[in-house]
């Protein structure tokens, strides 16, 4: 059997022996930008949503780091720990049956040296089920560690959240001829050591279609203008999960925050007044089960006469 075809799994819905579905690899991302065929992804961090954007079509999903914020109420993504981390990619990689599961490994995680970071990589793979993991910054030797581990790798390169102290907040990076060309130099650099593809996250349009165009391997962009080679955004942001004013770069497809909330209203309303559950959503005893204690009660209150 083709190691890219998913033979079946949890879901409830039959899957068609003559109708596989091919799943997505990062030599796959790969082909699809030698073919120009742009590519979606999305953050995930929980079984619900993640299977609902395999099944819509999305070709990555990214367990994020930004589960700190979106999903812990945390103020940035630096609190967020392994075991957290690698809890929401199991979740994620139960639901997901096309789509290529990707891992943010969380600020600490690979940050000491290298035996550290492949240890806790490796603990993405085998523990939880990622199929590629995700780290800041131009770590060449990371990636060639990681890589030559057999652990594909995506980079991440601009604007790194995990880098928000250093930055003095969440700024658009690559603004000058100099730092432009730094982060053309790291690009290559990471490519070179073996990273599968790149997020270019908060940089000019300008900086991201002229590394686009350079690399073998495909740019995911967010932030980074529609010449990289592939999009993703934030899960919550799309659908307005969020309660913060939106970045220039988030499109809003659905308000599902108005959704939510309207739906948990009329659910206390109709509490308050009694109207749910209605008797049709309610159980009842058998008829004779019913009679049963009909009589009984009756014998009772004859006794008492």
């Amino acid at each position: 059997m083709s190691l890219t075809h998913f033979p079946g799994g949890g879901s409830s819905t039959p899957i068609s022996t003559a109708n596989p579905i091919t799943k997505v690899t990062m030599p796959a991302l790969i082909e699809m930008k030698r073919q120009g065929k742009p590519i979606s992804a999305l953050t995930a961090y929980e079984y619900a949503a993640s299977r609902l954007a395999d099944e819509a079509g999305i070709d990555l999903l990214l367990v994020g780091d930004s589960l700190a914020m979106v999903v812990l109420g945390h103020e940035n993504t630096l609190s967020v720990t392994v075991d957290e981390m690698l809890h929401h990619t199991r979740a994620v990689h139960r639901a997901v049956r096309r789509a290529l599961v990707v891992a943010d490994m969380p600020f600490g995680s690979y940050h000491g040296t290298i035996a550290e970071g492949l240890g806790n990589a490796v603990r993405f793979v085998k523990e939880a089920g990622a199929e590629a993991v995700k780290i800041e910054g131009a770590r060449i030797d990371l990636v060639r560690a990681l890589t030559e581990a057999e652990i594909p790798v995506v980079g991440h390169l601009g604007l790194t959240p995990q880098s928000v102290h250093r930055m003095g907040g969440y700024r658009v990076q690559a603004r000058t001829a100099e730092t432009v060309l730094q982060l053309k130099a790291d690009a290559l650099a990471l490519a070179d050591a073996g990273a599968g593809a790149i997020v270019l996250e908060g940089i000019p349009r300008e900086v991201a279609a002229a590394i686009s165009g350079e690399l073998t391997i495909p740019t995911i962009g967010i932030g980074a203008g529609p010449d990289c080679d592939g999009q993703i955004l934030v899960f919550h942001d799309l659908l307005n999960l969020t309660f913060a004013p939106p970045a220039k770069f988030v499109r809003r497809y659905g308000d599902a925050g108005a959704l939510i909330r309207s739906a948990i209203e009329h659910y206390r309303e109709d509490v308050e007044h009694r109207a749910f559950p209605s008797d049709e959503e309610s159980y009842h005893l058998p008829e004779a089960a019913r009679q049963a204690l009909d009589a009984d009660q009756n014998l009772g209150e004859l006794r008492k006469a």
